[in-house]
Formats: C-alpha cells, sequence, structure tokens
C-alpha cells in the first residue's frame, strides 16, 4: 500500500481510481463493507482502489467540543484497509482551507481532480463540502459533470443496531468488549510500551505486565479475557487484564492497565505489548486485603482459561 499525506505528494500517476471518502475510525464492519465493494468496482475496471480520509478529524477544526476519541490512529486505519486489498490512501490534513471548500470545489479540486476518481462510493450518511452542505445526491450530481460514476453502500445492522464508529466507543466505554468485537469484526486492542510497576502485584498479588498506552479509547473500568502479544517478535499469550485504579491498594497514580500472563513468558519480558479485549468478566472493585484480590485473581484466571478451552487456539 502507499501511503501520500498530503495533495503535495500525491503523484500524477494516482489514477485513475476508485475511491471512498471518509473518516473510517476504528475500520468497522460498515466500513470493510465500503471498502470490499470498493475494490470490486476498482478491479473490474482496471482503476486503483484508494482512500481518502483526514487527520486530524475533521471536528477537531470545526466544532472542537464535539471531537470524539479516536479508536484508530490514521496509521492504523490505513494497515487495516489494505487488509481488504486498498492499494493507496491520502491521508489528508484538515484545516480550515478543506473546511472552507464547497461541494462543488471538493470534488472538481480534489476528488475527479488531483485524485482522478473515475468511481466515488461511499455510506448512506455520507455529508462532505463546506458546513456539510454536499450530501449523496450532491455528490451524484457533481460526478456526472465532472466525469465520475458515484454509488452509495448501505448500512450494516448487528444486534439490531446500526454500526457505526460512535456505537463502537459506546458499547467500549461500558465495557461490552464481546459485541464490540462483533461491530469491528476483530478484538479491541490497546498498545505502548510496558513500563515498570511499583512491585505491588509481584510481592503481593500476582506478576503482571503494566501497559503504558497513548490510546484515546480504553474499555470501561474491570476484568478482560484477553490476548497479548509481543509487538517486536510475534509471541502471544492468553491472558487477564484489568483496568482500573487498584483501590485495594488506594493507589491513586492513575488509571493503569495490567496483564497477567496465563501462559509461561518462555524469555525475555516483552518492551512493547498490544492487548486485545475479548470478553468482560466483572467490574474492578476494591477488597478487604491483597490475600483476597489474589484469592479472586485466581477464580478469574480459572474463568478465563475456561473461556480458552471453549474456543480452542487462537492466533
Amino acid at each position: 500500500m502507499r501511503i501520500y499525506r498530503s495533495l503535495a505528494e500525491v503523484p500524477e500517476g494516482f489514477g485513475p481510481s476508485a475511491l471512498t471518502i471518509g473518516n473510517f475510525d476504528g475500520v468497522h464492519i460498515g466500513h470493510r463493507k465500503i471498502l470490499r465493494r470498493l475494490v470490486e468496482v476498482a478491479r473490474r475496471n482496471g482503476w486503483k482502489p484508494s482512500v481518502l480520509t483526514f487527520d486530524p478529524h475533521p471536528t477537531r477544526v470545526v466544532a472542537p467540543e464535539r471531537t470524539p476519541p479516536l479508536l484508530t490512529t490514521p496509521a492504523h486505519r490505513a494497515a487495516l484497509m489494505a487488509e481488504e486489498g486498498v492499494e493507496q490512501v491520502l491521508i489528508l490534513p484538515f484545516d480550515g482551507a478543506v473546511a472552507r471548500l464547497s461541494p462543488e470545489e471538493f470534488v472538481r479540486e480534489i476528488v475527479c481532480g488531483r485524485l482522478s476518481a473515475r468511481a466515488a462510493l461511499v455510506g448512506a450518511n455520507f455529508r462532505f463540502g463546506h458546513k456539510h452542505a454536499g450530501d449523496y445526491h450532491t455528490l451524484e450530481e457533481l460526478g456526472r459533470r465532472f466525469g465520475c460514476q458515484t454509488e452509495t453502500v448501505g448500512s450494516v445492522f448487528c444486534r439490531g443496531r446500526m454500526v457505526s464508529s460512535s456505537a463502537v466507543r459506546e458499547l467500549l466505554a461500558a465495557g461490552r468488549v464481546a459485541t464490540a468485537v462483533r461491530f469491528l469484526g476483530r478484538p479491541y486492542g490497546l498498545e505502548g510500551e510496558v513500563e515498570a510497576g511499583r512491585g505491588v502485584g509481584s510481592k503481593q498479588t500476582v506478576p503482571t505486565l503494566n501497559l503504558a498506552t497513548e490510546a484515546e479509547v480504553i474499555p470501561a473500568n474491570g476484568v478482560y479475557v484477553t490476548r497479548t502479544r509481543d509487538l517486536d517478535d510475534g509471541r502471544a499469550w492468553n491472558s487477564v487484564t484489568n483496568v482500573g485504579y487498584r483501590p485495594t491498594f488506594g493507589d491513586s497514580d492513575g488509571l493503569s492497565v495490567e496483564t497477567f500472563l496465563l501462559d509461561p513468558l518462555d524469555g525475555a519480558s516483552p518492551r512493547r505489548i498490544s492487548v486485545a479485549f475479548l470478553e468482560r468478566l466483572r467490574e474492578e472493585r476494591k477488597f478487604e486485603d491483597p490475600e483476597v484480590l489474589k484469592s479472586r485473581i485466581f477464580f478469574d484466571v480459572g474463568v478465563a482459561q475456561r473461556y480458552f478451552r471453549r474456543r480452542g487456539a487462537l492466533p
């Protein structure tokens, strides 16, 4: 995949392209439906399957108070898009100049101009241009004028609810990570450096890997069945992860993400890990003392081990 981070980087040979446009935060199953259709149209016509997305999120410029926490970084979004066969992505810097483009200017200068789109595929709720003045019908009209066919791809529903990035955020905020897996088509994960803890776990309960993450969306406080991976060498372990404030120890150092590995470490402790959230076991709560907490941790471990036995080996 080729990734471009400004219009100036876009080469003359970017097109002809089949293009989809949007934020695509999380790249959930609704986004993937659009991407699969995009690739199908592109391959049928000999065009390049391409995505136009934005950084920062447009609301950060036009309505900062409504800016949502993001599920994925632009680079992560691009990597997920590549899994569906997308060949090139323009991560367009969204600024005041872009925000002021009228729908006609946006289509003429960027979509059909610089990106040489021969087809534009968008979701049913697509809006674009200054003050969101354009919708799918606007895009369709402008496409006819500038030589670009258009297509809308219907929404995806799961458990009676339309799949969307905001719905995924709400599920994670409620700790409903198993349902979030269905909406995303994969487990939601956090990644980052393993930081040194205060040694409380190794002395009084069980040793853990303490994750320092810059993720904007973190699942609700609680204990989860997880899958942990070493980002440097690919080793992976079944695990149990606590998200919270360690109330049993009266900590006030801020939110922590602590992971206990269910499998042997077999080698050096990882420096960078990802933690994928599979199912919530319980809420975080304060126990009488560390021994009672330790007993509950081993109970949670037993539940998690049964979870993994039911599902067999995970990648």
